[in-house]
């Protein structure tokens, strides 16, 4: 892509944002704590969720990117091995991995600030190998860029997924 999406700032999801999440997940969200990022067509496609859901049930991934369109992009990247290139670049390049533990260190102090996780990691395989590029890319467009390196490259190899038009509407959201 181009110009990846603008950052946006966290907020409070509307009944509206929860609608167009549940529609996009096929199901009704989870721990729904704010909207992390907004697309540019005005629906949420990061959520920040609760670490722990209302059952109790530790939940560390705090960044959940909703939009089914940049999840798919995200899954073909994956498929062509991007996961297995970035952990080896990870484990060559010293400042790489630095950063990427940065990224990592920031997303646990964001998720502590809300409820602490004793023992359980990041998200995403940070901070030693990249396990989903789905919880980089959410990091990327919650934390902005230059926080995730490799959220932040992922990011970059998708296509403009909001570029004809929302991916769901419903009576309320993306208005």
């Amino acid at each position: 892509m181009d110009k990846p999406p603008p950052p946006t700032e966290h907020a409070p999801a509307t009944a509206a944002d929860a609608a167009a999440v549940a529609a996009q997940l096929g199901r009704a969200p989870r721990g729904l704590r704010a909207v992390a990022h907004r697309c540019p067509c005005g629906n949420p496609d990061v959520v920040e969720t609760s670490p722990r859901l209302p059952d109790g049930t530790p939940f560390p991934t705090l960044y959940y990117l909703t939009c089914p369109r940049a999840n798919s992009a995200i899954g073909t990247l994956e498929a062509n091995g991007v996961m297995k290139e970035m952990t080896a670049r990870l484990a060559a390049d010293p400042e790489l991995a630095a950063a990427y533990r940065a990224a990592h260190e920031a997303y646990v102090a964001r998720r502590d600030a809300i409820a602490e996780l004793p023992g359980f990691p990041s998200a995403g395989g940070m901070p030693d190998r990249v396990k989903c590029l789905h919880v980089l890319v959410a990091h990327a467009l919650a934390a902005g860029p230059g926080v995730n390196p490799l959220g932040d490259e992922a990011l970059a190899m998708l296509p403009e997924w909001w570029a004809k038009g929302p991916c769901v509407t419903t009576g309320e959201a993306a208005e």
